[in-house]
């Protein structure tokens, strides 16, 4: 990956944790100096989800969350209507918040699988880019991306992890602590996993905010065209006896 494509992502968690509060689903209205000439067009109507589709808990934060767009525009609301139009009967329900480290993730998690009215089929696992941006430990996501899926495990409930790399900038020794974190408990929990969930978008400016590091619902699009083959068959093999 080059630098100029990775580079961008070291102003992800400032974006997400000054610029705007923790987003709670449906609360943040999108800011159209934001919007780019790719989102210009209508989006298409929405497909109806299926009485009793299995649910898909989408656990992260800005990426998931939907960072300054709607929130029919967020990754779980396409991944949902990607799913559902492809014949993959599925109810994604938007986890994400906006800046959320990994600890915090942790400490909200019990809380969030708690209050779900309908127990997930599948969790996707979406964090670490605020922890690489503060620049904390890597032994420290590590710990807490093992807790996240040790818990949702004990809950009997398939986990699918979308992953993140460092900038190139923050040195090589952080970089071979940070990056394998994802691929190596994947392995350890044979869970699916998306190496690397920003690749469809970095260096596109198209497909971005105005920030340079959010996708925009374009962008947005591109990543659940990457992805929603995958998420589709860890839903499938998730609801296997």
């Amino acid at each position: 990956m080059r630098l100029h494509r990775l580079v961008p992502i070291i102003a992800l968690g400032l974006a997400a944790c000054h610029a705007a509060p923790p987003r709670e689903e449906g609360r943040d209205a999108p800011d159209a100096a934001m919007v780019g000439p790719a989102d210009s067009a209508p989006a298409a109507p929405r497909p109806v989800v299926p009485a009793g589709a299995p649910v898909i808990l989408a656990f992260g934060d800005s990426l998931y969350a939907g960072y300054r767009l709607n929130p029919d525009d967020s990754y779980p609301a396409q991944l949902q209507d990607a799913l559902n139009r492809a014949g993959v009967a599925a109810r994604v329900v938007n986890g994400g918040v906006s800046g959320d480290t990994t600890s915090a993730a942790r400490q909200r998690l019990a809380f969030t699988l708690d209050n779900q009215p309908q127990k997930p089929a599948l969790v996707m696992v979406g964090l670490g880019g605020n922890d690489m941006l503060r620049g904390l430990p890597p032994q420290e996501t590590r710990a807490n991306m093992q807790a996240i899926v040790t818990a949702i495990e004990a809950r009997h409930i398939p986990v699918m992890l979308t992953g993140m790399l460092a900038a190139p900038n923050l040195g090589a020794d952080y970089t071979a602590a940070f990056n394998p974190i994802w691929p190596d408990l994947a392995k350890a929990h044979q869970a699916p996993l998306v190496p690397f969930f920003l690749a469809p978008v970095m260096g596109k400016n198209d497909l971005l905010l105005d920030d340079h590091i959010h996708p925009n619902r374009a962008g947005v699009a591109a990543i659940v065209r990457a992805t929603e083959p995958a998420v589709a068959q860890a839903l499938r093999a998730a609801a296997k006896p």
